[in-house]
């Protein structure tokens, strides 16, 4: 975990592999495998059978890829059995815009903060199109209508406080409610770098199991 003041935060996605454990230790079934697979957009929201963080495209995942079609209470109950807990909204973007560390490599400076979670630019995120090349991605392109797919945790470009993928690979869920539904941050490999901003502010209700939506936990530090 990467500490940033009084909190702390992981440094990628929760992967697959991850999950895993959580599941065989907890014997979680998640709403997607319950209702036969999770969802993603073609022409309005199409639920593909068999889409579980399993098997996020219908096939078998990479166990470094990062655990979709997961539910906020999925998420959040992941991070319990981890002693963390999901990142709240200003937690979450200190983290990815602001930099805490005191001796960060260039071009990275202590206090700074930027406009992506990448720095002044969006290039080395795993997005679409606008983030330059992201020749790390894994390419499930004939599975779905629009991007790539998601890359590994951790093999990105590191961005703000050495954090992997806060902005792009997948979006991440927060603990901050938005009226009825759960704010959600970072962007994704199905958008641009817009989508990265902190004045972007995306929600979904916190039952959506989706295959571009994933999380990460953090933990509160002793003073």
């Amino acid at each position: 975990m990467q500490p940033i003041g009084r909190f702390a935060i992981d440094r990628t996605e929760v992967s697959v592999a991850a999950f895993r454990r959580f599941v065989a230790a907890t014997g979680m079934v998640t709403m997607a495998e319950r209702q036969g697979g999770g969802s993603v957009f073609e022409a309005g929201w199409v639920r593909k059978p068999g889409w579980t963080w399993r098997t996020p495209f219908g096939e078998p995942a990479d166990e470094r890829e990062p655990a979709v079609h997961v539910t906020f209470d999925e998420a959040a109950a992941y991070c319990r059995w981890a002693r963390k807990r999901l990142p709240t909204d200003a937690e979450w973007l200190e983290a990815a815009h602001t930099e805490r560390r005191v001796s960060p490599p260039a071009p990275f400076q202590t206090g700074a903060t930027y406009l992506y979670p990448t720095g002044e630019r969006p290039n080395g995120a795993n997005c679409l199109r606008d983030c330059g090349p992201t020749p790390l991605a894994l390419d499930r392109s004939t599975r779905i209508s629009r991007g790539i797919g998601p890359a590994r945790v951790g093999t990105t470009q590191s961005g703000v406080n050495g954090l992997y993928d806060m902005g792009a690979n997948v979006w991440e869920w927060v603990s901050t409610a938005q009226g009825n539904e759960r704010i959600t941050r970072g962007g994704s490999w199905w958008y641009g770098a817009a989508q990265m901003r902190s004045d972007y502010r995306a929600s979904k209700p916190p039952e959506t199991a989706v295959v571009y939506l994933g999380f990460r936990c953090a933990q509160d530090r002793s003073s």
